[in-house]
């Protein structure tokens, strides 16, 4: 392990250094490249409460499991990443670990978040550090017996976890493939928009089908090219637009609102690029499945590994 944490110092250091000239020491442009991958990433969303300051957590999220409380990502040095070196940060995205060397519970996207590039997070990590520091110390989670003990999740690890970083598709084109990178590792959709199996890790066989049961107990739609239960009658034009003037409040007033027009095209292509999958998204008080369908759906998400 210390060999290859040794690698991973190594690993950054080379990437600042060989970054194209003048990029490194050029802060304004590698804060305002950080602030365009934070808004992204949806981190404003997650990462601040209901009347709390920016960034500073404290934004409650209902699972199964428990409840989950988000961290306070400003710079404050006591209750926040102040003391984070880019090596720590880095391996929080990509490996979900935390700077001690604990494992993060999986409500945090790394499983998405892994897909992220060594040059954007070093960038995420400047424009969080440009940022006022705000002193709010983190709530606990509200998680009961056995889920609370983090050295399980290095088995969850072992099931679920892939690690990234993000490989382009030979079959894609540049447009499709910045749609996935977006898609797949800052913006981090699968997570809510794919259903859950009973130990919480994505169904990818269902990727990004939708789900009733999405964070918070509120049902999330089906945005495969599905022409009934998906989007599937949509035109990139349509979720182009939607992704500037939807629904999605918080995911487009704090994010995709400030893509850029060529990124929120991407994004469309990537999902018309992807399998339709059949899966009307009913609340669970109208699943009128009978018990052994029930039972046939739990046993088929325990066992979804892929």
């Amino acid at each position: 392990m210390r060999q290859a944490g040794t690698w991973l110092h190594a690993g950054i250091a080379l990437l600042i250094g060989a970054m194209p000239a003048g990029l490194a020491a050029a802060q304004p442009d590698l804060v305002q490249r950080g602030e365009y991958l934070v808004r992204a990433g949806g981190c404003f969303s997650c990462h601040s409460a209901p009347g709390g300051q920016p960034l500073a957590g404290g934004r409650a999220l209902k699972t199964p499991f428990g409840t989950f409380y988000s961290p306070n990502i400003t710079p404050d040095r006591e209750t926040g990443i102040g003391n984070w070196s880019d090596v720590d940060f880095v391996r929080a995205l990509r490996k979900g670990v935390r700077p001690d060397g604990a494992n993060y519970f999986p409500v945090f996207p790394y499983p998405s978040f892994t897909g992220i590039s060594n040059e954007d997070a070093v960038a995420i990590k400047a424009y969080l550090f440009s940022l006022p520091a705000v002193h709010a110390p983190n709530r606990a989670h509200d998680i009961g017996f056995p889920f609370s003990w983090r050295f399980l999740q290095s088995g969850w690890k072992l099931l679920f976890f892939r690690k990234g970083p993000f490989r382009p598709h030979q079959e894609w084109n540049d447009t499709i493939n910045r749609g996935a990178y977006l898609v797949t590792a800052l913006g981090h959709c699968g997570e809510c928009h794919t259903p859950r199996n009973v130990l919480g890790a994505m169904r990818r066989s269902m990727w990004l089908a939708g789900t009733a049961d999405g964070p918070d107990d509120k049902p999330v739609p089906n945005i495969t090219p599905d022409p009934k239960t998906g989007i599937g009658e949509w035109d990139e034009d349509d979720i182009a637009e939607l992704l500037v003037t939807g629904a999605m409040k918080e995911v487009v007033a704090d994010g995709t609102k400030y893509l850029t027009d060529d990124d929120r095209k991407a994004i469309a292509a990537y999902l018309e690029a992807q399998r339709p999958i059949v899966n009307k998204i009913v609340p669970p008080r109208e699943d009128k499945r009978t018990w052994y369908r029930r039972l046939w759906d739990w046993l088929v998400g325990l066992f979804s590994f892929v």
